[in-house]
């Protein structure tokens, strides 16, 4: 009997840090959930637009980053989906809550016609035309005189004082009842990102997902081994769509003003969306949260600046663009081999184990 040395192979899904990063991400979602008992209201409003636009930014980072759909038309899934809102809460006497999923049903019947046409083109064409597209919903919108046409309208103050959970919540963190919408909004938005960010990184985990990754870096080759990318294409512009639309109701529930330019403006949902993801790192689950971070701090700082804060803006991220082409997080990643949010499974090989087998004495 002699020994035949063999290796072990195993295989991960997770990295040390990746593990690490998750017990972090727990005890942030928990300290976020109680921070209104002792935290201001302004405070409040802005970790609601951090929450808000970090969500936008992951499903536009699914689209672009993985699906390779640069859409420059995501400002009109914001636009319908508030739009539904306010229209089934003034006219259809819906709660604002099921409103809320009201807009994102609605940024989803949206998206068919509007990738129908959209998949017709490619590359900066694709791009010019969903902007174009969002051009005409909100011109569309503007004619709806039932919720303000083009000068917009605000929700009613019976409909807003009628929100499900707010005295409740009122009555919890002894606050009046504005702050206390304010504080329904902000939980809601945490549970809207923190859904975002698991279920796009479980669907990059699964074969639809590598299917994804393997269209948007080579189609023909892609299609030359099975893989059908309209399909696939559909599901994630479809997705990011609903998401989007969500979010788009969310954020005009706690704004309780709409119009039009407001709701439909291209750099407040999509320029600033794109800036998010670009200069985090485009194509990861890490990059958008970086970038969300960062434009927040140089909102604070500048934006009382007027053109200057646009100007700087464009500045940091054709920096950004020029020395660190996957964005802060790809640089990070490449110098420390760092993965937050590992999406492929890396073989393994352990320690050499002997395996006996026979030999034939003479």
């Amino acid at each position: 009997m002699t020994m035949h040395a063999m290796p072990a192979y195993t295989v991960e899904t997770r990295t040390r840090a990746s593990t690490i990063a998750l017990v972090v991400a727990v005890l942030i979602i928990a300290v976020a959930i109680v921070l209104p008992a002792f935290a201001s209201r302004r405070l409040v409003q802005e970790l609601f637009f951090i929450l808000t636009m970090l969500t936008l930014a992951q499903f536009w980072n699914l689209l672009a980053g993985y699906g390779g759909l640069v859409s420059i038309g995501q400002q009109a899934f914001v636009g319908i989906g508030a739009y539904a809102l306010f229209g089934s809460v003034i006219l259809g006497a819906v709660d604002p809550l099921t409103a809320i999923l009201i807009g994102g049903v609605a940024a989803l019947v949206l998206a068919v016609p509007f990738a129908f046409f959209a998949f017709r083109l490619n590359g900066a064409y694709f791009a010019i035309g969903t902007w174009v597209l969002a051009e005409v919903v909100r011109l569309s919108v503007a004619q709806w005189r039932a919720v303000g046409g083009g000068t917009g309208t605000s929700l009613p103050r019976e409909a807003t004082d009628a929100i499900p959970f707010v005295g409740a919540i009122a009555t919890l963190f002894d606050v009046r009842d504005p702050a206390a919408r304010d504080i329904l909004a902000y939980w809601l938005a945490l549970a809207l990102a923190v859904a975002a960010i698991g279920g796009i990184y479980w669907l990059l985990r699964t074969k639809r997902g590598l299917a994804l990754a393997a269209i948007r870096d080579n189609s023909e080759a892609a299609r030359s081994v099975g893989v059908d990318a309209a399909p696939i294409k559909w599901f994630v512009f479809l997705t990011a769509a609903f998401g989007t639309g969500l979010s788009g109701a969310l954020i005009y529930l706690q704004k309780a003003r709409i119009s039009p330019d407001a709701a439909f403006s291209v750099n407040d949902w999509t320029a600033y969306v794109i800036f998010i993801v670009v200069i985090g790192g485009i194509g990861t689950i890490e990059g958008p949260i970086i970038g969300v971070i960062v434009f927040f701090l140089l909102q604070s700082m500048l934006a009382q600046h007027g053109t200057w804060y646009l100007i700087a803006l464009g500045t940091i991220g054709i920096v950004v663009m020029l020395f660190a082409p996957r964005g802060i997080w790809g640089l990070i990643s490449d110098r420390t081999g760092l993965q937050l949010f590992p999406i492929r499974r890396r073989l393994v090989v352990g320690d050499i184990a002997p395996k006996p087998s026979a030999s034939r004495e003479e």
